[in-house]
């Protein structure tokens, strides 16, 4: 119940931010289906994450073997560790078609991710991240590996790729949205996030380059208003990164690196999983 309360606390602050001091927030981007080339642009590295028997998230490059999701996304709905071999990853997926498609050989949640299943959980959506290894690089020059930007603050614009419910076939990009707050390792944000979205990379500009800020957990309707919750990336994929290096190589005599995250390469909320 208390960490509950803490999600809900974090909610109507955003709610209360956004009615008094963020007339930016009615400025938000609508969604915009990426449909051709020219529209997916520099977010060729993000793909949806197919999950066979199960369906999908979305998951963004981070290095050239190595893809960005969200944690709850490596468990099956009976709450055990999904196969790797269940998942592949469909980069730059468009009208039904991949640029780039790789199996997975193994997924890593954070060390400190215990899967509940409860989206309202403050201290589990703070370390709600995965990374899962591919099983040959992806090397283009359409594809660059994202590199994470530092966490954003109330009032910074963000922006959303995604796959969801609905639009499973195209990603959809939703230019600018608005952090309302932050608190306990929790992003609250406005963008517009649906069921297949859990994973997808949230984007901010910093010296003209796109780098991740965050990665969606969940979302909440509060008052009517629809919100995404992530987690902050620094601390957390730091940590993450430096236990996946201490499980060595996934196959006998293969080498891996891997890389820093600065590196290129009312209340009544109802939570769920996107």
């Amino acid at each position: 119940m208390k960490q509950f309360l803490t999600i809900r606390q974090i909610l109507m602050a955003a709610v209360l931010a956004a009615t008094s001091v963020m007339p930016a927030q009615a400025q938000n981007a609508g969604l915009v289906t990426l449909e051709t080339r020219q529209d997916s642009q520099g977010w060729e590295a993000v793909g949806r994450l197919d999950i066979r028997g199960k369906g999908f998230c979305t998951a963004a490059l981070i290095r050239d073997r190595l893809i960005l999701t969200a944690a709850h996304c490596l468990y099956d709905v009976d709450g055990s560790l999904i196969d790797p071999r269940r998942f592949s990853f469909l980069a730059g997926l468009r009208d039904g078609q991949a640029q780039t498609t790789r199996s997975v050989m193994r997924a890593i949640a954070h060390p400190d991710y215990i899967h509940s299943g409860n989206a309202t959980n403050a201290s589990e959506v703070a370390i709600d991240i995965a990374v899962l290894e591919l099983d040959r690089p992806i090397r283009s020059t359409r594809m660059r590996p994202y590199r994470i930007a530092q966490r954003p603050i109330t009032g910074d614009e963000v922006g959303v790729v995604s796959y969801g419910r609905g639009r499973e076939d195209a990603a959809s990009l939703q230019q600018v949205c608005n952090v309302l707050g932050r608190q306990t390792g929790v992003i609250v944000m406005t963008c517009d996030v649906e069921y297949g979205s859990s994973g997808s990379p949230v984007f901010m500009v910093r010296e003209g380059e796109t780098r991740i800020a965050s990665v969606v957990s969940a979302m909440a309707h509060v008052n009517g208003q629809k919100v995404s919750l992530g987690t902050s990336l620094e601390g957390p994929l730091n940590a993450l990164l430096s236990h996946f290096a201490t499980l060595g190589p996934a196959r006998p005599g293969g080498t891996q690196r891997l890389i820093d995250v600065n590196e290129r390469n009312d209340t009544g909320a109802k939570f769920v999983r996107p």
